[in-house]
């Protein structure tokens, strides 16, 4: 059976960046594994010609026409800018003729300036996260995820995250096999799961003090504890309420959630480096039992853990 031939556009506008654009790459490769043109992408602007990116780079574009596409991706900037009216209104068109709109990185702001992000959960990177709920009230932002899909509208993190969101297009359009082919032409994982987290735990809390970082290390290494804020204390050598507050202050999170995350990280990579049995990663993680894991996974992640198990195995 003839495949169907997909249309995308990818946007960009002066001072894009380059490593967004990488996403594109993950079509083309598909259309060799499949051995014909399964998609056509071309490069769009809002004037056409030739638009620079961030660095010493320009490239060739099209300018916005009246045609509809199959999916329509946003590329970003290095920060966040307010968006012409012209590529405000081409996104609210997207929005209404395409089968997916999507955005890279910061770009997500754009669509949420245009008001496509209304009510929608997104993502973008965790370094503009806090910024974008601020402004836009209205869209809910999932600052921990490599990329989200809401409906029509795919949201990513930080650039290289639209490779991720690409192969999970692919995935949707072609199946799995196809996608881990291109993955492994790609040589890259075959993707990461959307609710993955952009950074590891250890290196999101940042903590400042000896005291509080010799407390964390500890925890990573004795999940199968209890690990109760006393025993914590008394490894930083400070009193619960000391360490309580102090760990709060450098960390701003408390204790209890930094040592949740700290066993769902490690469950995760249990999950993607072995076989275990969801029991014996809830044990050996300090769950205890799968219930109290299964919310954990939906507290942090967002995906019950039999969905990052899938997601992990498709890789292999």
């Amino acid at each position: 059976m003839e495949t169907t031939l997909r249309h995308i556009e990818f946007v960009v506008f002066p001072g894009f960046q380059l490593m967004g654009a990488t996403a594109i790459t993950v079509f083309e490769v598909a259309n060799l594994i499949l051995g014909e043109d399964a998609y056509h992408v071309r490069l769009v602007s809002e004037h056409g010609g030739k638009v620079p990116s961030s660095s010493v780079f320009c490239v060739e574009t099209e300018p916005f026409g009246d045609a509809t596409f199959d999916t329509v991706i946003f590329g970003a900037g290095m920060q966040p800018e307010p968006a012409s009216a012209g590529l405000l209104d081409f996104a609210r068109r997207a929005a209404r003729t395409s089968r997916r709109l999507a955005t890279t990185c910061v770009g997500t702001f754009v669509l949420a300036q245009a008001g496509v992000l209304d009510g929608c959960r997104a993502t973008t990177h965790w370094a503009f996260a806090h910024e974008l709920q601020d402004q836009y009230r209205r869209l809910k932002v999932e600052e921990d995820s490599i990329y989200i899909v809401d409906g029509t509208v795919w949201t990513s993190a930080g650039m290289t995250a639209g490779i991720d969101m690409a192969l999970a297009m692919v995935e949707e359009d072609h199946g799995i096999d196809v996608a881990r082919s291109v993955a492994r032409n790609l040589v890259v994982y075959h993707r990461r799961a959307g609710g993955q987290s952009q950074f590891s735990v250890l290196l999101e809390l940042e903590p400042k003090s000896d005291r509080i970082q010799k407390a964390l290390d500890y925890a990573k290494k004795n999940l199968r504890r209890t690990l109760s804020v006393e025993e914590l204390a008394d490894v930083a050598h400070l009193s619960p309420r000391q360490f309580t507050r102090a760990f709060r202050a450098e960390t701003r999170q408390s204790p209890a959630k930094a040592v949740e995350h700290l066993r769902v990280e490690s469950a995760r990579l249990m999950m993607e480096q072995g076989r275990h049995s969801m029991d014996e990663v809830a044990n050996e993680t300090g769950f205890a039992d799968r219930e109290r894991m299964r919310r954990a996974f939906l507290r942090t992640m967002g995906q019950p853990p039999q969905t990052v198990r899938r997601n992990s195995r498709s890789r292999t």
